[in-house]
């Protein structure tokens, strides 16, 4: 380096999905605190694709506001399922190509790096009031019960289901499996149901989740049912990762890798996929749905790499209205009424860049799926990706506004 060239000013972006839940944003900003504390000299900001603020766009603008032209992005996600793969890249490649000069990398998601395994494992020893240090030779008195996110990412949650095993074999459970609070099957009720059946006195429900939200709220809203129904086993919850110092490990790996530049052997970067899959006409470009939306932010729209690429894009023809005019605004409400005096009012008015809605999981209607948590007065949040049909067919379990009563909506 020439003495005349000057060194780039360097930064740190934490991009994460966001929730409705007050207290998961609150918990998300300790993710950053961590890591300012590994990277002192570093600018560490965070953001939220959809639901909370700060969004992406703020925490990109605090960075280039400190002068930073350089920024290092990592998702604040377990697993790379859509958020991860499409959503973040698009956010970032829009937001560097509309400011000259910024260079943004993007690393991978968390994934089953050692360190996020060992802080699961830690937390579920805390919660049996055992030492994570000294750790009993076996478990085989306790079956364990690994909630995992559930998307419509197939290898999302099988990366689910692999934790599962790893943590078994660590710890020597006596049986494991794995259910799920999304969209994806068996559900957490139905889950534990089936397995109460193998006779366990002693039953450890472990959600693998980095914060509290509603999907969290919802988990233990489902156990705590299903324990006031079975006193005769033990259900023992255990707490979510939230800053646990090996999850911090984990964030600063993620940092340092594309920092360093020691991404491993035959590894592609998240960005890397987004580009050749949206070159391949495999992805849609846009920003989330339900993005929150600054008003001063003049970013929300197609930049020249959306432009360039939006012949390729195998959308849906109301997507490709969208790029051809994507400053808009819309209701999506819409109310399901099967004539037993209660109307799902799923209304969510918002302003976006580009239009995306989430894929129609083809497994959506699966009877151990999530159909079997409607009328449990959990939560009805997930009430809008239930088709007409299936509304009909479960329209007996619906009753009251879930809203009040849901623990998922309990402080």
């Amino acid at each position: 380096m020439s003495k005349t060239e000057s060194v780039k000013k360097q930064g740190i972006m934490i991009c994460g999905h966001g929730s409705r839940d007050k207290d998961a944003e609150r918990e998300f900003g300790l993710v950053a605190k961590g890591l300012k504390e590994r990277f002192p000299h570093l600018p560490v900001e965070y953001g939220f694709l959809e639901f909370s603020a700060p969004n992406i766009h703020m925490g990109l603008d605090s960075l280039l506001s400190q002068g930073v032209e350089e920024i290092y992005a990592v998702p604040g996600m377990l697993f790379a399922a859509t958020h991860a793969k499409n959503d973040i890249p698009s956010v970032l490649t829009t937001y560097e190509e509309k400011n000259s000069g910024l260079q943004v990398t993007y690393g991978r998601e968390l994934g089953l790096q050692d360190d996020m395994i060992e802080a699961f494992q830690a937390r579920i020893y805390e919660s049996l009031g055992l030492d994570p240090q000294n750790p009993p030779e076996n478990l085989y008195d306790t079956l364990l019960v690994v909630v995992g996110r559930g998307t419509s990412d197939t290898s999302a949650n099988a990366e689910a289901a692999k934790l599962t095993r790893i943590v078994n074999e660590n710890m020597g459970f006596g049986w494991s499996d794995t259910v799920y609070s999304g969209v994806t099957y068996p559900s957490v009720g139905v889950g534990l149901e089936n397995l109460m059946k193998l006779g366990y006195k002693r039953i450890v429900v472990a959600p693998y989740f980095l914060f509290t939200g509603r999907l969290i709220k919802r988990i233990q809203g489902y156990v705590d049912k299903v324990a006031q129904a079975n006193p005769t086993i033990e259900f023992i919850q255990t707490p979510y990762l939230s800053d646990h110092p090996r999850v911090i490990d984990a964030f600063q790996h993620r940092v340092e890798e594309i920092m360093q530049d020691t991404l491993p052997a035959g590894e592609e970067t998240l960005m890397n996929s987004f580009k050749r899959r949206l070159a391949a006409g495999e992805v849609d470009v846009h920003h989330h749905h339900a993005e929150f939306v600054d008003p001063q932010d003049d970013t929300q729209g197609l930049s020249d790499f959306d432009v360039k690429h939006a012949p390729l894009l195998s959308a849906t023809e109301a997507h490709s209205s969208v790029l051809t005019a994507h400053a808009h605004s819309h209701d999506h409400s819409h109310s399901h009424d099967h004539s037993h005096g209660h109307s799902h009012d799923h209304s969510h008015g918002h302003s976006h860049g580009h239009g995306h809605s989430h894929g129609v999981y083809k497994h959506i209607g699966h009877p151990m799926g999530p159909r079997t948590m409607i009328g449990e007065g959990i939560c009805c949040c997930f009430m809008g990706q239930f088709t007409d049909e299936i509304l009909e067919e479960e329209k007996h379990k619906i009753e009251g506004d879930c809203t009040k009563t849901a623990f998922a909506h309990k402080k």
